[in-house]
């Protein structure tokens, strides 16, 4: 496969492969790629479903398991090549991803029953697709809404969270502009977890209630993909946007929320009836190409 035609998950995981032994952030990943963090962030964990950072933890300390368990007799070696930087701090990372020592899986020999991190390897994600999206540049939003912490592996508690804002939120929070209620996707951290927000445009935060978070959107460029399947698919459209889209496009999402915006059709209790996810777009000196 040639770069071109590798998805932006593949870069990234070509490039922490290859650069394994060495001192590598979430920032200076997406730098690399030529994206954002929160775009690299979203980009692999849709893809995988394990936040690229905890990925890279998992890739060394298993490689580092298979060094000593073939018979490496030197830990801090095998600790300083793996990119800790003391016998202490591998031995930590080493028994919280394993539960067990570095010295005994040496002594062992042996990989048996170590929950080894294989190579990530995409099923199809190369080749979804997605429609061709409209650009719109909004005017500035406020929204108020509420805000639970989730990861690439939790998302089904997303509409349980939806649930829970609708009945017990929704009908207590003044000033709401006329519409259906949007979700926003919050950039994710190094260590993949996101905030995500089941919120409500308001003309005013003026008495919004306690427990709930206020959110000041500025004016911004977004490109609008539609989403027409059922809504336990979303991640599906996110994966190709993330991963095919953008890149192809020569374009990259910025450090901001992304919003859902749900179709006048969306029926909560089916899950049908679609809705439009607004990317926000960095700026960019050049027309999007075409995929």
């Amino acid at each position: 496969m040639t770069p071109n035609a590798m998805s932006l998950t593949e870069r990234a995981a070509w490039i922490l492969e290859r650069n394994a032994s060495e001192s590598q952030t979430l920032a200076g990943l997406a730098a690399a790629c030529g994206v954002s963090r929160s775009h690299l962030a979203h980009a692999f964990g849709t893809a995988t479903g394990t936040p690229v950072m905890q990925y890279l933890r998992g890739r060394r300390l298993s490689e580092a398991a298979r060094s000593l368990a073939a018979g490496a007799p030197d830990i801090l070696t095998v600790a300083l090549d793996t990119g800790y930087g003391s016998h202490e701090a591998f031995t930590r990372a080493f028994r919280d991803q394993f539960g067990r020592t570095p010295e005994s899986v040496r002594q062992q020999g042996s990989l048996e029953g170590l929950p080894l991190v294989a190579s990530v390897e995409l099923h199809g994600a190369a080749d979804r697709q997605v429609e061709s999206p409209r650009f719109v540049t909004s005017t500035a939003t406020r929204a108020v809404g509420l805000t639970e912490s989730v990861s690439f592996a939790t998302t089904m508690r997303i509409p349980g969270q939806w649930q829970r804002f609708m009945s017990q939120h929704f009908d207590a929070i003044p000033h709401r502009i006329e519409g259906m209620p949007i979700g926003l996707t919050l950039p994710a951290d190094d260590d993949g977890g996101f905030a995500y927000a089941c919120a409500v445009e308001v003309r005013s935060f003026d008495d919004a209630p306690a427990g709930l978070d206020r959110f000041d959107l500025p004016a911004r460029s977004y490109a609008v993909f539609e989403h027409h399947a059922h809504v336990s698919t979303i991640f599906d459209t996110y994966a190709a946007i993330w991963n095919v889209w953008l890149p192809a496009a020569g374009r990259s999402a910025a450090d901001a929320p992304a919003i859902e915006h749900h179709h006048d059709a969306f029926d909560p209790s089916t899950g049908e009836g679609g809705l439009s996810i607004w990317i926000p777009l960095t700026p960019a000196t050049a027309p999007p190409r075409t995929p």
